[in-house]
């Protein structure tokens, strides 16, 4: 949201709580949010067309001013952040708007104003979105409850703590099949559903379907039981975890964006904000970009769980007790152990004990997927891959270790997107969240969605879509 005259700055406040609290929902968010403040923009663009209007609500050029711009994002971004964030009306959204001295009780459907133009076209995404398979509104399940999965999915295993431990039941075990688990999350013990099991029924932006990609990803992966493969990519991650450096811990927990965080989506809206900044974007350049971006991120995260409901894969913290149980292995073997040897029942990932796996299945990576659509964008925004952010822990800062690691400050710099989109992607593997096959694959169907919706989003840039 921004003030009449304002300069650019990415509108969304990020919100930890309420309905986007997950990855997949976090990148849907983000998107309509996002969407909503474009469409508003483009009707005061002497080019741009909209994603529901078209070009039919564009103003007259006399009327094409810093501050009717702002006006109307700001509009059209309010009437987004309550609908989708409805607990943080009152003490996020009201204020914020009042700051900037626009009236939070102003309906107008005039659009003729700025401020109707962006209740209008908000609202007229929300209403399509409010229908697009994300079950937003809990309407699509007898329960009520937001974003719930209405396809049935039932977890071919059962759930189980961690570590499975050496007298665990394997002979039960299906082991190409994801696993819930049930663990301390820091308030009370849960266990996992599925989130986002009907994902990849979301209508997405610039695709198809949430399967367009399907036979491709299915080219790579996942590796079945019985399989070289299957055994190579776990005693991958063994060696990975036996040999972790500070280094390497620093970067799965930089790129981890758990729970209470702005979540892998979120990320490279950051990313976005640096580029805003460093390249002094104006409104228009940050209504282009971060709809381009955001609709990338929405389409790679509905790739994404297209591809782990279909393929129910099994994930690391369940595959590699299967594999080594009841043989010595050697692995990182928990906070402050450093690397130790351990029956292969107890592998445990490098991750918190109160969120150690994502509650979902492996194969593909929504991080590998989300960073590189995300890094296509970046690039063909800015026309280069060049990106040059970095960030710096000091001596201690781990959250798995605290005051252990790093031993020594460490600095992780991205000369480019691709590098950060590579880091991404590998983060998990050091963190034993994903195989290997999980990480490549999620980056280069990653790099195919965000080709395709840099594409659609050129298109209403330059007036040419509808």
């Amino acid at each position: 949201m921004r003030g009449r005259n304002a300069k650019p700055q990415n509108p969304i406040p990020v919100s930890n709580g309420h309905r986007c609290y997950t990855r997949q929902l976090g990148h849907a968010c983000l998107f309509i949010v996002q969407n909503c403040i474009y469409d508003a923009w483009a009707a005061y663009d002497p080019t741009a067309v909209g994603t529901i209007y078209g070009g039919s609500l564009r103003r007259p050029a006399s009327e094409q001013t810093l501050a009717n711009k702002n006006e109307a994002i700001s509009f059209g971004a309010y009437r987004a952040v309550v609908d989708l964030f409805p607990g943080d009306k009152t003490s996020v959204f009201d204020p914020l708007m009042a700051a900037l001295g626009y009236n939070i009780n102003d309906n107008s459907t005039d659009t003729t104003t700025p401020d109707g133009m962006g209740n209008v076209t908000c609202n007229a995404i929300l209403s399509i979105r409010h229908n697009d398979g994300s079950n937003q509104l809990g309407n699509m399940t007898s329960s009520g409850v937001p974003y719930a999965d209405y396809t049935g999915f039932v977890a071919a295993n059962p759930a189980t703590v961690v570590p499975l431990g050496p007298g665990y039941d394997y002979s039960s075990l299906q082991p190409n099949f994801w696993q819930p688990l049930t663990y301390f999350n820091g308030t009370t013990t849960v266990t996992q559903p599925c989130v986002g099991a009907q994902w990849g029924n979301v209508t997405p932006f610039a695709l198809t379907s949430g399967s367009q990609y399907r036979s491709f990803i299915a080219r790579f992966g996942p590796a079945l039981y019985g399989s070289n493969a299957y055994q190579q990519q776990a005693q991958e991650l063994i060696n990975i975890s036996a040999r972790l450096n500070d280094r390497e811990k620093m970067i799965a927990e930089y790129w981890a964006n758990g729970p209470h965080t702005e979540l892998p989506p979120g990320h490279w809206d950051l990313f976005g904000q640096y580029i805003s900044a460093r390249d002094n974007h104006s409104v228009d350049d940050d209504a282009k970009m971060f709809f381009a971006l955001t609709a990338a991120i929405h389409d790679a995260g509905i790739v994404a769980w297209d591809a782990k409901r279909y393929s129910d894969s099994v994930r690391p913290v369940t595959a590699i007790p299967f594999l080594f149980h009841g043989q010595t292995i050697q692995s990182w073997g928990g906070p402050y152990m450093g690397t130790v040897s351990m029956d292969g029942g107890n592998w445990i990932p490098y991750q918190p004990s109160t969120f150690p796996t994502p509650p979902f299945p492996s194969y593909i990576s929504g991080h590998s997927t989300f960073s590189a659509a995300g890094a296509i964008i970046l690039s063909d925004w800015t026309g280069s891959d060049t990106f040059g952010a970095s960030v710096t822990f000091a001596p201690g800062s781990s959250v798995i270790e605290p005051g252990l690691t790093p031993a020594t400050s460490i600095a992780l710099v991205w000369p480019t997107f691709t590098d950060a989109s590579n880091q991404a992607g590998i983060s998990r593997r050091y963190g034993g969240i994903h195989f290997k096959a999980d990480d490549l694959t999620g980056r280069a169907v990653g790099k195919k969605i965000g080709n395709q919706a840099w594409l659609k989003a050129q298109s209403y840039f330059n007036g040419k879509a509808h």
